[in-house]
């Protein structure tokens, strides 16, 4: 088989997700390999990804926008359409926190609903 990559890709083993529809649906899966162009992924729902999607490594603090190239039962190919960017907080880690406030808001109202009636 031809090899079409414009550069080689590095061996890597982390842990990464893909995210679509405005972030609301994710995929955990795991980066085989790496490099400024794409990446390959292991995932058990390769087949069901949509062709554009967010990528983002939570370790290394990486995300970027990317297109599946080609997939398989297991596994796809990404290409990324724009570069990899360092990132001090994901918008799904901001998500999951002010998610996190709204409960514990949620509860001292109800807490404080409570304390005023009895």
């Amino acid at each position: 088989m031809k090899e079409r990559r414009q550069l080689p890709r590095d061996p890597v083993y982390y842990g990464a997700t893909l995210a679509f529809n405005a972030r609301k649906s994710t995929f955990a899966c795991l980066v085989r390999n790496l490099n400024d162009a794409g990446a390959k992924v292991e995932i058990d729902c390769a087949l069901t990804l949509p062709d554009e999607v967010d990528f983002v490594v939570e370790r290394k603090q990486l995300s970027g926008k990317a297109r599946l190239i080609w997939r398989d039962q297991t596994a796809a190919g990404l290409s990324f359409s724009t570069p990899l960017q360092q990132r001090d907080a994901t918008p799904s880690d901001l998500a999951r926190r002010l998610r996190a406030s709204k409960r514990a808001n949620d509860q001292l109202r109800a807490r404080i609903e409570q304390l005023s009636s009895g």
